[in-house]
């Protein structure tokens, strides 16, 4: 599949059900636990929970602003999340990692002990979604990305 930016600001449509579709046909490992990132990586981490029937975790990170300008100088956890089993498989799921600071700073407090996998719709992560995808993603989920003309 071709995916190409649609929209005058260069960000890329990606459906949900192109997305859904992309999800459905990743290899996955099997694991005990899937945490999404909050608040971007909440519907994927949805999606590959229900796909794979395991409980959802969310862990609130946050580090960009809506517009994906910084606003702190690293990752922030900004509430309690409950750990994960030590010794658990755990799948990590967002929508986007650039740098792996929000993914690290989850490895390495919530889910310390435990064999994590990574997964991202795009960017950097151990399996990737949408690899093909450079260029910026208007996401279905994302109250910013709604005004379509």
């Amino acid at each position: 599949m071709t995916l190409t930016a649609s929209r005058g600001d260069t960000k890329l449509d990606l459906p949900f059900d192109t997305i859904a579709e992309r999800v459905k046909g990743l290899t996955l490992p099997d694991v005990d636990v899937v945490y999404g990132i909050a608040t971007g990586g909440v519907v994927p981490a949805s999606l590959v929970a229900f796909r794979l029937g395991v409980p959802l975790e969310l862990i609130a990170i946050n580090y960009r602003r809506e517009d994906n300008s910084p606003q702190r100088p690293t990752p922030e956890l900004l509430a309690p999340t409950r750990p994960p089993a030590r010794g658990a498989r755990v799948l990590l799921v967002d929508d986007v990692s650039v740098t792996g600071q929000t993914m690290r700073l989850a490895r390495d407090t919530v889910l310390a002990g435990c064999q994590v996998t990574t997964l991202v719709m795009k960017g950097r992560a151990d399996i990737v979604a949408f690899p093909e995808v450079g260029t910026c993603v208007a996401w279905p989920w994302k109250l910013e990305d709604l005004d379509r003309d």
